[in-house]
């Protein structure tokens, strides 16, 4: 299960996101994930920062800041960034 609702009003607010966004949540959907090492297989691009993933999103313009719970196969979207505002590091105080 995945937060829809973060992905949905970051798109209203930059069109050109929706699809990708939308295409990882079919990719997440579409399998269950045991592991850091089996998301990496599937996403090439995804980082570890703490206990949050951050994928790379749209060609690297956009980032995904999920809370992931492997057992019960939940992705919590704590934040969708632009890539300027994921630098500015912000993010993580909230």
């Amino acid at each position: 299960m995945i937060t829809n609702r973060r992905l949905v009003e970051f798109a209203a607010r930059y069109p050109e996101a929706a699809r990708p966004l939308q295409a990882w949540r079919q990719l997440m959907e579409a399998r269950s994930y045991a592991s850091f090492a089996e998301l990496r297989q599937c996403f090439s691009s995804i980082d570890k920062v703490g206990d949050l993933h951050v994928f790379d999103i749209g060609g690297n313009k956009y980032r995904l800041v999920v809370f992931l719970h492997f057992v019960q196969q939940i992705a919590y979207v704590k934040h969708v960034l632009t890539h300027a505002e994921y630098d500015r590091m912000a993010w993580r105080t909230r």
